[in-house]
């Protein structure tokens, strides 16, 4: 078997690689930022998105901590409020425990075609970060599907019961356990050039789960030069 971490990370012309997680607020930001900044220069027939999976539990060993990512909201939410955003308003033990199986269904989803992997991908961060929806159970993902319009759902439940998609997360979560992929999220383009949390400059006051972000610059513009770069070299 090869080694997924020498694999090429350039993707070809018309398409933008984004290693993140759903748990990832800045992640949240720049995949909405990519849609938003795609549609208004019409580019959704020239520019792709290949979604790749960060899985910070993995990287982490431990799931994502709840305080963590309620510490982010409302510093996150002002940089981009149409994102989508809300403290967590479902029953406690409803707070999904993995994004492992939503990110394997993103993956199993490029099967049908990189456009439905990218509406449901787009559908599981709002579901989670904007909806309070368990996006670990299986139905919540499979109810997300069908929201799209996008996805082919039958299709997509048998992927995920026969688990097809989960070496390609293994080899996906072992490229983010290398000095190849550097955080959540970082784009890869048909130029050879890649951007680690495009625009945003941060910090920390205090650990994480405890203290919150500091964002020293945002530079939403940035999308515009990745997607009109991704067009064209």
């Amino acid at each position: 078997m090869s080694d997924p971490t020498t694999a090429d990370l350039t993707p070809p012309r018309g398409v933008v690689t984004v290693f993140s997680d759903i748990w990832c607020s800045f992640a949240h930001i720049a995949i909405h930022r990519l849609h938003t900044t795609r549609a208004r220069l019409g580019l959704e027939e020239q520019v792709s998105f290949d979604l790749r999976a960060f899985p910070l539990e993995l990287l982490n060993d431990a799931p994502s901590p709840r305080p963590g990512t309620d510490s982010e909201v409302a510093r996150m939410a002002s940089l981009e409020p149409a994102a989508g955003w809300q403290l967590w308003q479902a029953k406690d033990w409803l707070y999904p425990s993995t994004t492992l199986p939503a990110l394997e269904a993103v993956l199993a989803a490029k099967e049908q075609s990189l456009r439905a992997s990218e509406q449901l991908d787009l559908g599981l961060r709002r579901a989670f970060w904007a909806e309070s929806r368990c996006i670990s159970h299986r139905k919540v993902i499979l109810d997300v599907a069908a929201e799209t319009g996008a996805v082919d759902v039958g299709a997509l439940a048998e992927a995920l019961d026969d688990g097809r998609a989960r070496r390609t997360l293994a080899d996906q979560s072992a490229l983010a356990q290398s000095d190849r992929v550097d955080c959540s999220p970082h784009l890869f383009l048909p130029d050879g050039s890649d951007h680690a949390n495009p625009g945003i400059e941060v910090d920390w006051e205090g650990a994480y789960g405890i203290g919150w972000p500091v964002i020293g610059s945002d530079d939403p513009k940035v999308f515009e030069d990745i997607l009109l770069k991704a067009a064209t070299e």
